[in-house]
């Protein structure tokens, strides 16, 4: 029995599916298929129900996988203390993020990072808050980026930057003559808003006291930022954006963006991690990296 083989069987029962493991495990499929069944007849038991699609655990199974995850925790954070000790930044480090703030941060810090640290294997995910918890407190990812909400207590925020909600508006709009717009401005508004569920989405509901965006969530659901943005350009409604998007703007695309009236709505995003978490030093690095990176491309305060 190897950490290998564990590896294997608790990717097989992320995915479901032999093909989709083997490429998460970065092994090719008759390889893991192989070592599962190896494992299986060291065990004298059957783990996966192989005859179902997607493959499920047996009733067997399930308390050898939930074992397997915790042996592989445990060798995890070996490998985490080694490294903090010796100060090394050569262990793969994953960082969640949602899917509202990475297209508008990571290409600001990331190559950065790269290119100072070389030595580095940092991987990023894009993933909802609720996912991003999960594998938190499972040891799928080491950190993730999210904005401030109700329900971290339980886990470690670092401060990273705070940025506004900007209103982005079409020509011909009747907010288009407004310089900053109040929250009761948006009252009947054609508003482009995401799914419920994305707290990009919750703060802006909350913050600017928003009713559901009945008629925009009609003609288009499951949107993303970035698609409601090139509607609006094209002559139709209001969208919200974060600050840090600013930097990737050309003039007309300026022109859109209005200002809240005071007291502007904004978000405070972080770095979160377990409370048990290790890797101090490797942390700090990519923390103060995109604090460095940030700070000149956010308003004047």
């Amino acid at each position: 029995m190897t950490l290998q083989q564990l590896e294997y069987i608790v990717a097989l029962d992320r995915y479901g599916n032999f093909a989709k493991a083997a490429f998460a495990c970065d092994v090719t499929q008759p390889t893991l298929s192989a070592m599962i069944q190896k494992l299986e007849a060291e065990l004298g038991l059957k783990i996966f129900d192989r005859r179902r699609q997607p493959v499920v655990v047996t009733r067997d199974g399930r308390a050898v996988i939930a074992q397997a995850r915790e042996v592989l925790h445990q060798a995890q954070r070996l490998r985490q203390i080694v490294d903090e000790e010796t100060e090394s930044l050569h262990s793969t480090f994953v960082i969640g993020v949602l899917p509202t703030i990475a297209p508008y941060l990571i290409p600001h810090f990331f190559p950065q990072l790269m290119n100072a640290h070389p030595e580095m294997d940092v991987r990023i995910v894009e993933m909802k808050t609720a996912t991003m918890k999960k594998a938190l407190v499972e040891g799928e990812i080491d950190a993730g980026i999210a904005s401030r909400v109700d329900g971290l207590d339980n886990y470690d925020c670092h401060e990273l930057y705070s940025e506004r909600f900007m209103a982005y508006v079409a020509q011909g709009d009747p907010l288009e003559a407004k310089e900053r717009i109040k929250t009761s401005d948006l009252t009947g508004a054609y508003l482009w808003l995401l799914d419920e569920g994305h707290c990009f989405r919750d703060q802006l509901v909350k913050l600017c006291s928003l009713k559901a965006a009945t008629q925009s969530k009609k003609a288009y659901s499951l949107g993303s930022i970035e698609t409601f943005m090139r509607i609006v350009e094209n002559g139709k409604g209001v969208t919200f954006i974060p600050e840090l998007a600013l930097a990737q703007l050309n003039d007309y695309q300026r022109s859109l963006v209005h200002r809240f009236a005071m007291p502007e709505p904004r978000r405070e995003i972080v770095m979160i991690t377990m409370p048990h978490f290790l890797r101090h030093k490797l942390l700090k690095i990519i923390v103060d990296r995109i604090r460095s990176c940030v700070a000149p491309l956010l308003l004047a305060k």
